[in-house]
């Protein structure tokens, strides 16, 4: 049987939309625009309309040329809504214009003492699942595995991470993955016949080749702290060279910048962070990558020590990472003192470097115009996710095996 639809059932009530136009255009001719607006559903009317040819348009205006006597579809919709036989063109007519649909009449006795293996809404309506039987059901029965679409593994991580951060009250910080040696090095009190600034230890841009540099008041800050010393330092005692500092290089490590936020008056007391991408001339194994991810770190106020640094190294390492077992190394960095590893047992490779950390030296903070401690830290994310996600190759972070992808368990 044929039943009206939501749209069949308004224009029972309301009228057809052509049969509207034609009403509305026996008081006179409109323009396109004026009629437009009075008639719901125009587009339909006027197409229509135009079929029968009851209209046409010349100039913009719209004038009834044919008035018909009757109008076949709507009285096929008030047949069908009292239940009477329509002809065949008419069902065709309304079937297309998506006004009248096909509804199945379930019978009891087609369904009477028949085993069924799902109920169906139609059915439930006609309450004859009380005629059927229903196929027994094993719950114990294991069924198709289905992989709903989420996040990857390492993104989910590094997300939870920077949320973790947020929450303790961190700002996040930002800035260019091609960098200046000026912010990568110099900023940092890092002397540019340092052997981590050559070919071998960084990459450097061919084209363009140099940067600029920041104000004149930075640049000659840390100009004299390079050569004859800032905050009772002799400096490095060279000639410092501002060519030098303007080589262009993809960042090697996030701590660039915390040198910039420092350089931009930021809050202190003040905590900031950033997840940034470093590039290295690493040799490609299960523990290092060329291009990989480090969560850098500071914090500023009068008040800080070595212990609050430590501490915060043991949130990363135990309650982000899941790491047990931790240890803390005394180490060496141009830009900290004291300078401290930070060190974590992996169940499958053992110790593993997480980062270094420490207390920026004041030979770094004077020039940009700090004078309060600075505790600072830059930890490699990647490893942290290695021991949350349970791999021991850290090239499975970025991983397309597709199994590893499906199986590996979600980040809480």
């Amino acid at each position: 049987m044929f039943v009206l639809t939501e749209e069949g059932r308004e224009y029972l009530e309301q009228g057809l939309p052509e049969k509207n136009l034609v009403e509305l255009l026996r008081r006179g001719p409109l323009e396109l625009s004026e009629a437009q607006g009075k008639i719901k559903n125009f587009d339909i009317a006027l197409q229509w309309a135009k079929k029968n040819r009851w209209v046409e348009i010349r100039e913009r205006k719209l004038s009834l040329v044919s008035e018909p006597k009757e109008f076949p579809a709507l009285e096929a919709l008030k047949g069908i809504s009292e239940g009477r036989e329509i002809e065949e063109k008419l069902l065709s007519t309304l079937l297309q214009r998506k006004l009248i649909k096909k509804e199945e009449v379930l019978r009891a006795e087609e369904f009477a003492g028949k085993e069924i293996t799902a109920l169906t809404p139609e059915l439930i309506k006609s309450r004859l699942w009380k005629e059927v039987k229903l196929k027994p059901y094993n719950v114990e029965a294991v069924g198709k595995r289905i992989y709903p679409g989420k996040r990857q593994p390492y993104l989910q991580f590094v997300s939870k991470v920077k949320r973790k951060l947020i929450e303790l009250g961190f700002k996040e910080m930002s800035g260019p993955l091609v960098e200046t040696e000026f912010w990568n090095f110099d900023a940092l009190y890092q002397p540019q016949n340092h052997p981590a600034r050559d070919w071998t230890s960084t990459y450097q841009l061919k084209n363009p080749r140099y940067g600029g540099l920041p104000g004149k008041r930075i640049v000659e800050n840390v100009k004299r702290a390079h050569e004859s010393g800032v905050a009772g330092s002799r400096g490095w005692g060279y000639k410092w060279d501002p060519r030098k500092a303007m080589q262009l290089m993809p960042r090697a490590h996030g701590t660039c910048l915390s040198a910039r936020t420092l350089a931009a008056e930021p809050e202190i007391p003040g905590k900031y962070f950033a997840v940034a991408r470093c590039y290295r001339p690493d040799i490609l194994d299960a523990m290092h990558l060329i291009e990989f991810n480090q969560v850098e770190g500071i914090v500023i106020d009068e008040s800080l020590t070595l212990r609050n640094l430590l501490g915060i190294l043991e949130i990363f390492a135990k309650e982000i990472a899941g790491a047990k077992k931790i240890k803390f190394l005394p180490d060496y960095y141009p830009f900290t003192e004291p300078s401290v590893q930070l060190s974590a047992e992996h169940p499958e490779l053992g110790w593993i470097e997480f980062g270094g950390s420490g207390i920026f030296r004041e030979e770094l903070t004077e020039p940009l115009g700090i004078d309060v401690p600075v505790i600072a830290w830059g930890i490699g994310i990647d490893r942290l996710a290695m021991f949350k996600l349970g791999i021991d190759d850290i090239r499975y972070l970025f991983t397309q095996d597709l199994k590893w992808l499906r199986n590996a368990k979600t980040v809480i």
